[in-house]
């Protein structure tokens, strides 16, 4: 085992993660920009790094200078959290290059997921239930309105690469399809690596009308083998990105979750999978059957919901993975977990509401978790993802949790950025919501109902 981990993140998941390395007996070394300086995963870390100015290109983003703050520190691991360079391929290599410990999966697995038209075809090829879509990158509108009459609309169009819903589009037309093109061509210049001059690569896909959003947690153990810890429902979402996640998902039959458990191992163990990853799918609510969506390559923004239901901390498993550790894997699932993220944000459009925290006020409880970024005083600046915290509640059933999600909720007081709190009470008060038979249009429904 190694005896030091630098932290390649920020916020709430670097302090999540430096806080089960402290418990681990490990040295936690952070990495900072200049806008984070004062923020807790900054002074409850053991050692910390200034990366250099506010912009993420200029700090996070810099692979050179995170190897070199790991040299300088004397790490010997790196922990990515998610986002910034979590699913970075190349970081991963010059992670491993640099004769440190890479705590994730190997940079092949990362490329051949990254990728998501090539996710699809391998994932196809192994017998993992596909949607009908192109098996190659659509880079003109003209070569996609020929894919969504072969596929038959309505057609979800999504860039291969990148993830968090970024530039993702639904077209029921030529004329729908001509807007969704273009802005997936946006998000593909400005995320997904196309240059100038360069045709966008575009995935289509079949839609499913009404969809779950349901994702199985896997662990890639040292020798080989691969684990499906059960199901996370993600299907409250706004602009196609999750807000609220729950497990075991309320939407699905006991036969359906066996077989997209069976699909999510067959999916690891194809890449040949080591550490935390997710399989997503879309779940055909009325019809009972699933779809593969993607895989993550990371730990997951939704990990504690997992980690509640199955007594597990899933920061401690990819560490013993990663270092080489062989051991059987024993949990205890039981009882419902909800998780609510708790944004700087309007609570009805949605759009970021960075500033200065006036008061910060944590809920506790029976069966109450908060993982947080911040403190009074902090600033949510503009620089970066809006999530302030993380609010989980578990209780033995749906109901209970609940309750405590209402109680927790009404508890938890933040002053001075706009923030998504009224938007979770409301949601708890929605009879959609709140009788689990809900899908990803859920939110959409919501905003028009007012």
């Amino acid at each position: 085992m190694f005896d030091s981990v630098l932290v390649a993140n920020r916020g709430e998941i670097a302090r999540r993660i430096i806080r089960t390395v402290q418990r681990m007996g490990l040295r936690a070394i952070a990495v900072h920009s200049e806008a984070d300086a004062d923020l807790p995963f900054v002074t409850e870390a053991d050692d910390a790094v200034l990366l250099g100015p506010a912009a993420p290109a200029q700090s996070y983003l810099d692979v050179d200078k995170v190897i070199a703050a790991a040299r300088a520190t004397g790490a010997q691991a790196v922990h990515p959290g998610y986002g910034f360079l979590a699913e970075n391929a190349s970081f991963a290599r010059a992670v491993t290059e640099a004769g440190l410990v890479w705590i994730g999966p190997a940079p092949e697995a990362i490329e051949r997921m990254g990728d998501k038209i090539n996710a699809r075809n391998m994932m196809e090829s192994a017998g993992v239930p596909v949607a009908a879509g192109t098996r190659e990158p659509v880079g003109a509108l003209t070569e996609a309105v020929r894919a969504a009459e072969r596929i038959g609309y309505p057609v979800m169009v999504k860039t291969a690469g990148g993830g968090g819903g970024i530039g993702m589009g639904v077209a029921h037309d030529e004329e729908s399809l001509g807007k969704a093109f273009e802005q997936a061509s946006r998000a593909a210049a400005r995320f997904g690596g196309a240059q100038d001059g360069e045709s966008p690569a575009i995935l289509l896909e079949r839609y499913i009308e009404r969809a779950r959003h349901v994702e199985i947690q896997i662990l890639g153990l040292a020798d080989g083998t691969v684990v499906a810890l059960g199901e996370r429902d993600c299907s409250v979402q706004r602009r196609h990105q999750k807000v609220v996640e729950e497990s075991p998902s309320p939407g699905i039959t006991g036969d359906l979750r066996e077989r997209m458990l069976a699909a999510a191992v067959r999916a690891g163990e194809t890449v040949g999978y080591r550490g935390a990853g997710t399989v997503e799918c879309l779940v055909d609510a009325d019809a009972q059957d699933f779809v593969f969506l993607e895989m993550n390559t990371r730990l997951q923004v939704e990990h504690p919901v997992t980690e509640s239901v199955t007594g597990l901390d899933l920061v401690e498993h990819q560490i013993r993975i990663a270092a080489g550790e062989v051991y059987a894997l024993e949990s205890s699932p039981g009882g419902h977990a909800i998780e609510f993220r708790v944004y700087a944000e309007d609570p009805k459009r949605f759009l970021p509401g960075p500033g200065k925290i006036d008061m910060w006020e944590e809920p506790s409880g029976e069966g109450v978790r908060v993982d947080s970024g911040y403190v009074a005083g902090n600033v949510v600046t503009p620089f970066y993802d809006p999530l302030m915290a993380k609010l989980c509640v578990h209780g033995a059933t749906r109901e209970e949790a609940l309750a405590r999600a209402r109680t927790a909720i009404a508890a938890f007081k933040v002053e001075g950025p706009k923030n998504n709190l009224p938007f979770c009470a409301e949601l708890l008060d929605d009879p959609e919501f709140v009788s689990g038979d809900y899908d990803t249009g859920l939110v959409s429904r919501m905003r028009k109902a007012r």
